[in-house]
């Protein structure tokens, strides 16, 4: 059996084994890397930790430490009863607003994971106050990401327009930016339509938060959906009504609107935004300056990290950085590369297209994105300079898929969701993003290459 053909079974293995008994498939993943990497490959403990994701075991560990600070010390309460102000308390209006932001900061060159990782929190703690499906905004939040992420300044956009410029194809910037955005916003339109979103329409924020701070008496009738994990509109709100509660002009219920902010809630809103500036705008790591914002919050206010650090989902952390330590040395072995090779070499193009874009989706879904489309669009190019099928179809489609499931639990992007969701059972939500994931590996990659290369040859 060859080294590659023992990775892909193993990796099966790892799955069937994690489906079938509660083990966390990072342990797995450990093992496996341990185990292949020497008996099989000779490879060395040095060797098979080099594929240890350091700087996203730091980005994990430094966002979800800030932000269980933040929410400890009502910081997220803060910005949430502000955002809510800002589309006059409208809640169906937050899940697309996340889109937006994180589209507009990947646009302009921010990195996808740092976007998602200053947003994520953010728009999951609006996902728990406002009753919204915790899927619907954490999906929200990476296609949106995804949608801005081939801009002519992103690194996705400068990764993919650097290549096809030196393979000689014309394939127009813009025309990969704007194929690539109006994909994911398709995408946010049928999530929101899926995922209970129509149910928002109508519903205000002043609602949700006059139920909370009124007693409810017995036999009232609730309205829409009920519990932090579903999608409905409404709460349900004391008999008498509280439509018209103090504040209500302007979204927000009164009472505990009004309280003064604190001096550590606003040192935290401004770490918050020093991590956004050094990130975004210096491009420093995300997770060596959110730890560096959580200790200078932590000496300021001690109270506020006291247990901030039980916060952090541990059981994540194994599980994203066991599955990329044995990617790596699935990489070590030549399996991406064996895999990509034997796609090319099929002969047929329109076939060619839609392997490699099942080989970018696949393998992307675990490694990383900037990675594989510097691995399969190279693959591409031979029979796209044939001039059988078009190139900029067969480019973008290859963008798409390879950048879409970043919706993984085992990507940088759905970590960051899975890690920082709160009022959900972490378990059935992992398992509810891996559904999700599935389905975008099954079916984005055929949708793409259906709508973007097919019609080439029509």
């Amino acid at each position: 059996m060859t080294p590659q053909l023992l990775t892909i079974l193993a990796l099966l293995a790892m799955f069937v084994i994690a489906t079938v008994l509660p083990i966390n498939i990072g342990a797995l993943a450990f093992v496996g890397a341990f185990l292949v990497g020497v008996l099989a490959l000779g490879m060395d403990t040095d060797a098979i930790l080099g594929g240890f994701p350091a700087d996203l075991f730091l980005t994990l560990v430094g966002v979800t430490y800030l932000f269980a600070i933040a929410k400890n010390n009502g910081t997220i309460d803060l910005l949430v009863r502000g955002a809510t102000r800002l589309v006059g308390g409208r809640v169906v209006a937050i899940p697309w607003i996340m889109f937006g932001i994180t589209a507009l900061l990947t646009g302009v060159g921010a990195l996808s994971p740092a976007a998602v990782a200053i947003v994520a929190p953010i728009a999951l703690g609006f996902a728990v106050k406002y009753r919204i499906n915790p899927l619907l905004m954490g999906m929200m939040v990476i296609h949106g990401a995804q949608g801005g992420g081939f801009s002519p300044v992103s690194v996705y956009g400068a990764t993919v327009n650097g290549i096809v410029a030196d393979s000689g194809l014309a394939v127009a910037p813009l025309t990969l930016f704007l194929g690539n955005l109006v994909f994911n916003l398709c995408i946010a339109v049928v999530l929101f339509v899926s995922l209970g979103g129509n149910r928002l329409i109508g519903a205000r924020a002043h609602e949700f938060e006059a139920a909370e701070s009124a007693p409810v008496p017995a036999g009232a009738a609730a309205v829409g959906g009920s519990g932090a994990g579903t999608a409905g509109g409404p709460v349900a709100v004391a008999a008498g009504g509280s439509a018209g509660a103090p504040g209500a002009e302007d979204g927000t219920a009164g009472g505990p609107d009004r309280s003064p902010v604190r001096f550590d809630q606003l040192a935290t809103i401004a770490g918050i935004v020093v991590l956004g500036v050094l990130a975004l705008g210096f491009g420093l790591d995300v997770g060596f300056v959110a730890l560096s914002v959580t200790v200078v919050l932590a000496l300021i206010s001690p109270k506020a990290q006291k247990n901030a650090l039980s916060q952090i989902s541990w059981p994540t952390v194994l599980l994203i950085t066991g599955m990329l330590t044995f990617v790596g040395v699935m990489e070590s072995a030549g399996t991406i590369d064996y895999v990509g090779n034997a796609a090319a070499g099929l002969g047929a193009p329109l076939l060619v297209a839609l392997v490699l874009c099942y080989i970018g989706a696949i393998v992307s879904a675990f490694a990383s994105s900037t990675a594989i489309l510097g691995a399969t669009i190279p693959l591409a190019i031979p029979f796209l300079l044939m001039g059988d099928v078009s190139a900029t179809g067969v480019i973008v489609a290859l963008a798409v898929s390879s950048t879409i499931v970043d919706v993984s639990p085992f990507s940088t992007n759905g970590a960051l969701v899975l890690a920082n969701a709160s009022g959900v059972d972490p378990d059935r939500f992992y398992r509810q993003i891996l559904v999700y994931s599935a389905i975008v590996v099954l079916v984005g990659p055929l949708i793409a290459w259906g709508v973007l290369v097919v019609p080439g040859l029509l």
